[in-house]
């Protein structure tokens, strides 16, 4: 490589590292979401992640399709800048940057909930400031981590994934087993329905432990043969965790109820549902439900929360890595300045997007303790924001930036089938009403049209039942489109308009960078053909 040369993102991520991707990111939200929405949802939670989950398998197609057949580091960012433009693909790049670095911190955060199931003293109750700097602390490591390089990121993901795919197993199979009861399971969802109002929250809620799919996306140029993998990984995530989300929800019903009920029906006095809503408790809820599981909950009470902690841990490094990648990609689609795209001549990794969005996640650290560190801030959260926690704080935002970003990818889901039918599509959503489009053969996506009606419910749900995510959601979008004019006024590009670019010749660049030449060599012919056609109708 000469020394002008800018360097490259190393391909470096084998079929079990974009998995672990994946799942050390999604596959840690249920250790998060599941104690948020039994404490909005109560005894309809299965019904708020069945809702959830089903909008979420829409959402993990879509992300598939296009994955495969755009192998780049911007996921959905670079999606929507390509089937919409460049200030929508602004916009949904800058609602997953709010997603990822809300993604360091609030898994930082609960990492450290679950690590005070064995360490009291940094519990974010008795020991704000202990829990505190200790988040702080795992923040600033795992950018450092990042920083060195994605190979090492991957395999510390790679162990610890497929650790914790062995423990959720073993937790849900023996609870089922041994602590479930059916009986239960109907007597909660009926004497603990809960209203209108906490049933949206709840679904709201429920997708944020739905929330990372992108990851695989992101790493996508960092991939092997991304075409031909990524579907293959995508599909067994996105079973693993939908499988896994509906058995927690079911098993936590069937498991305690709101109310007393005889020891005969199911022998436990305890009401777990008192911890789980709780503020201090619901961030590990995983950990408070595996230890009541007979006979293995003793020992389940000393690793699980070790290894809730960990997934975390690997989760929050997983958005680390997604937030550069995104800001690196949408850098060198001329949405952010371009000193994002640069990368590290020894390391390869984007520099300076690893330390300014980690930077971010700092900042929404510190907003999400301060109920917990003053007293004063306590009083503002308890008068402006129903009081809510840190946790809460969090999630608010992190549904928001979701909910946003998906809505974008399902339009450009469809608008790329309609502008660019020639790419080829080696996974493709089924259920698609075949027509033509500009003498183009094209498929419509009904699934697209289900998950989008479907996340956009979920959007409302979040705006009418947060108060933070209300505000600062949108407050984030504003920013981000100030900066952005800004941005581009300054280059002289266009504001409201897209730079003109030659998809096709960077369509042919994007599959030879990532080795799949033979989809080349098809979209080659396939253009080739199409042009070959027009010349003959215009004559």
């Amino acid at each position: 490589m000469s020394k002008d040369q800018n360097p490259e993102l190393r391909r470096s991520v084998t079929p079990w590292g974009s998995f672990s991707w994946g799942y050390s990111d999604v596959g840690a939200d249920i250790f998060v979401g599941l104690g948020l929405v039994l404490g909005a949802a109560a005894g309809a939670s299965n019904v708020a992640f069945l809702f959830a989950g089903i909008v979420y398998v829409c959402i993990g197609l879509a992300y598939t399709e296009l994955a495969a057949t755009y192998p780049v580091a911007g996921g959905g960012q670079y999606f929507v800048l390509r089937g919409l433009g460049d200030i929508f693909g602004f916009i949904a790049g800058w609602a997953v940057l709010l997603d990822f670095t809300i993604d360091i911190a609030l898994f930082a955060w609960s990492c450290v909930d679950y690590l005070s199931e064995l360490l009291p003293i940094l519990g974010s109750g008795p020991h704000p400031w202990a829990h505190f700097a200790v988040t702080i602390g795992l923040v600033v490591g795992l950018c450092t981590l990042n920083f060195i390089g994605v190979r090492e990121s991957t395999a510390f993901n790679g162990f610890v994934s497929g650790l914790d795919i062995v423990s959720e197993t073993a937790i849900l199979t023996l609870g089922f087993l041994f602590a479930f009861s059916p009986d239960l399971l109907v007597h909660t969802m009926k004497t603990s329905w809960p209203t209108p109002f906490d049933l949206m929250k709840g679904i709201s809620l429920a997708i944020v432990s739905f929330v990372g799919l992108e990851s695989i996306s992101q790493a996508a140029e960092e991939t092997q043969r991304p075409a031909s993998i990524i579907p293959r990984t995508s599909t067994a995530l996105i079973l693993t965790i939908l499988i896994f989300a509906l058995s927690y929800a079911n098993l936590a019903l069937g498991m305690h109820t709101w109310h007393p009920i005889p020891p005969d029906a199911h022998g436990h006095a305890q009401m777990l549902w008192q911890w789980l809503g709780n503020s201090d408790n619901n961030g590990k809820a995983v950990a408070l439900i595996a230890k009541q599981v007979p006979y293995w909950g003793a020992v389940a009470a000393f690793y699980v929360p070790v290894l809730g902690a960990v997934l975390l841990l690997i989760s929050s490094n997983s958005g680390v890595f997604g937030s550069s990648r995104i800001a690196y990609a949408m850098s060198k689609g001329g949405l952010l300045p371009s000193i994002f795209q640069s990368v590290h001549r020894r390391f390869r990794t984007p520099t300076v997007s690893l330390l300014v969005f980690s930077g971010v996640a700092l900042v929404e650290v510190i907003f999400a303790a301060l109920p917990s560190l003053s007293p004063r801030m306590a009083d503002v959260y308890a008068k402006h924001f129903n009081g809510e926690s840190g946790i809460d704080f969090l999630g608010d935002l992190y549904a928001f930036g979701a909910a946003t970003s998906y809505s974008f990818v399902f339009v450009a889901l469809v608008a790329l089938r309609m502008t660019d039918p020639l790419s080829p599509r080696k996974f493709k959503i089924p259920f698609n009403i075949p027509f033509t489009f500009r003498g183009e053969r094209v498929e419509f996506p009904l699934v697209a049209v289900v998950g989008f009606i479907g996340i956009v419910a979920i959007l409302v749900f979040t705006m009418i039942t947060h108060p933070i995510g209300r505000i600062a959601g949108p407050l984030w979008i504003v920013l981000g489109l100030i900066l952005y004019f800004a941005y581009r006024k300054s280059r002289a590009l266009p504001v409201f308009h897209s730079r003109k670019r030659e998809w096709r010749v960077e369509q042919m660049e994007i599959l030879r960078r990532a080795g799949e030449l033979e989809l080349m060599d098809e979209y080659v012919a396939n253009v080739k053909a199409s042009d070959e056609r027009r010349m003959k109708e215009a004559v």
